[in-house]
């Protein structure tokens, strides 16, 4: 596909300009796009704001792409049949000419990259988008297709009834029908594993089922599927997980393998019953995409030397932290994979136990069965262990037990939530661990966020203003150049594509011990941790942003807490 080379004003921008819309009527519109999760031009639409026809218009200028009223083109049978009917409703594209290797393909949502990719994959063409309204081009869909139902919204796909109703009642799928169910829940996973997407979510409406992916820390929409097959793709989600298919009242836990071009995805999997009924969530642990060596988690040499230096120390804690999905485990896992030799015996305690690893001993809390972090610590202290990673510090038992364990001569290493590393040496103390045990014991503290990278494909380069260098706390004079991305087909349109890590490492030394001795502020311990070398995350991050790693913006977002102390 031609990347459209995006206007650089965002869509909200372009509107208030030409003066379509107010600001105060951007603001409503994206309010209520956090609760819904649709595209702030149909939201605007939606919301009665803006005229359809205007919006298109707008669009077209935007993504420098070309627009079309479809009700008026005249449409090639012939054509149109290159793509099937479940997947031009699914993604409500139709093809309207193919001309050798390239056809054109009239989207609604030209900046949905997995249909795209999906007509690409059934054409094997290359695929130049042209913008319509959705409006008009579901009423041509019920046209262009003979057989097409009443209602797309509604179109029950996956066999429905005689009387024209899906099942209410999951249906066996093996029957007829079911093949296509199989079929849709693979091309779910595939393209999420394609995006490199970290969750997959299938959340029940009153008219439709919604498919959101995460990537790259962001949910992003990907479609909807008809209401009629909700029960029908969760049955087949719930038999590959292992799930009770008759059980809808509680919430259940399941995981299973999917295999794709000769490599092994394992999905976890999560259901919760809401009142239009069942949300899954499927967690996408894709072992290839995983990074377990260390030089490519985003280390400065500086920090890398230190951090490898803790790692390879014969006992101490070392503690890693930072909020949900901030790359922890990853690190945990790295760091375990570089000492993982076999003159050292390494258990772990997981919750959950997501990738498995060679050579270590990996155990799943089960609290059902009293297997908690706890009882799991002081079993391992009866295993002769080396090394011991527990998954999270949740509580003052656990805590407790991994001090005793680092003061007796083991490498002991957990994460812990905490926002940055010198609070976390608060953190233990409010949590009843004695100052004196926490000054003996931690030796090392590493807090972590995941930033976005601009992508590479359509990285641009910028001269930043002078309101911003100071800003930022730049002391620099003359000209400072930043980057940031124009948004192409490859990333999305999002401008970033995969992340990296920004890192505050904090090595706890004699000075430090004094400090927590006394149980000094975490404010004082950042101005001792910062006068013998430590960088901030938000400092790690600039000098990411500064080198084209990252953008300014992605920085300040995700250390939005991150003072200098």
């Amino acid at each position: 596909m031609a990347a459209p080379e995006r206007n650089k004003k965002k869509l909200g921008e372009c509107l208030v300009e030409r003066g379509l819309v107010s600001a105060d009527q951007i603001g409503k519109a994206l309010e209520e796009q956090k609760k819904s999760g649709s595209r702030l031009g149909q939201m605007l639409v939606d919301l009665g704001f803006l005229k359809e026809e205007d919006l298109i218009v707008t669009l077209a200028q935007q993504l420098n792409l070309a627009h079309i009223d479809i009700s008026a083109y005249r449409l090639k049978s012939d054509i149109i049949q290159l793509i099937p009917e479940k997947v031009a409703r699914r993604y409500e594209l139709l093809v309207l000419e193919k001309m050798g290797n390239n056809c054109t393909v009239a989207m609604a949502d030209p900046l949905n990259v997995f249909a795209i990719d999906e007509v690409q994959r059934l054409t094997r063409c290359r695929v130049e988008p042209v913008i319509c309204a959705r409006s008009a081009l579901l009423q041509v869909l019920e046209k262009a297709y003979k057989a097409a139902p009443a209602e797309p919204e509604k179109a029950a796909a996956a066999a429905p009834e005689s009387s024209g109703r899906a099942a209410a009642e999951p249906r066996d799928l093996s029957a007829a029908g079911g093949q296509e169910v199989m079929e849709l829940v693979n091309e779910m996973v595939r393209s999420a594993v394609i995006a490199q997407a970290t969750d997959i979510h299938l959340e029940p409406d009153e008219e439709y089922v919604r498919l959101r992916c995460r990537v790259d820390g962001f949910l992003r929409e990907i479609g909807a599927y008809p209401k009629d097959m909700q029960a029908l793709i969760i049955s087949r989600i719930k038999v590959l997980s292992g799930l009770d298919i008759s059980e809808k009242r509680v919430p259940q836990d399941g995981r299973f393998r999917f295999e794709m071009e000769n490599k092994e995805i394992d999905l976890r999997v999560s259901t919760l019953p809401t009142v239009l009924g069942e949300k899954v969530v499927m967690r996408v642990l894709d072992k290839s995409m995983v990074a377990l060596d260390m030089e490519k988690l985003g280390f400065r040499p500086d920090d890398f030397e230190k951090f490898n230096e803790l790692i390879h120390r014969p006992f101490g804690m070392i503690l890693v932290t930072g909020p949900t999905s901030s790359g922890k485990t990853t690190t945990l896992y790295s760091a375990l994979n570089t000492i993982n030799t076999v003159d050292k015996n390494i258990l772990t305690v997981e919750d959950p136990v997501e990738y498995r690893m060679k050579m270590i001993n990996q155990v799943q809390v089960n609290p059902r069965a009293g297997l908690t972090f706890a009882a799991g610590l002081r079993s391992f202290l009866r295993q002769d262990p080396d090394v011991i990673m527990i998954g999270e510090i949740r509580d003052l038992e656990t805590a407790e037990i991994a001090v005793q364990a680092a003061l007796t001569g083991h490498l002991v290493l957990s994460t812990i939530h905490t926002n940055n590393a010198p609070s976390t040496v608060t953190r233990l103390i409010d949590m009843k661990i004695d100052a004196f045990l926490v000054a003996s014991a931690v030796v090392g503290i590493l807090a972590q966020r995941l930033i976005r990278k601009v992508c590479a494909d359509c990285r641009e380069a910028y001269t930043a203003s002078p309101e911003m260098v100071r800003t930022l706390g730049l002391d620099i004079t003359g000209a400072v150049q930043l980057y940031r991305g124009r948004g192409c087909a490859a990333c999305g349109k999002s401008g970033y594509r995969s992340r990296i890590g920004i890192y505050e490492l904090m090595v706890v030394n004699d000075r430090m011990r004094e400090l927590i001795l006394r149980q000094e502020s975490a404010v004082l311990i950042s101005r001792e941790a910062r006068a013998q070398g430590m960088r901030t995350l938000r400092e790690d991050g600039l000098l990411k942003a500064r080198e084209g790693v990252t953008s300014v913006e992605e920085v300040l977002r995700a250390t939005a807490e991150d003072t200098k102390g």
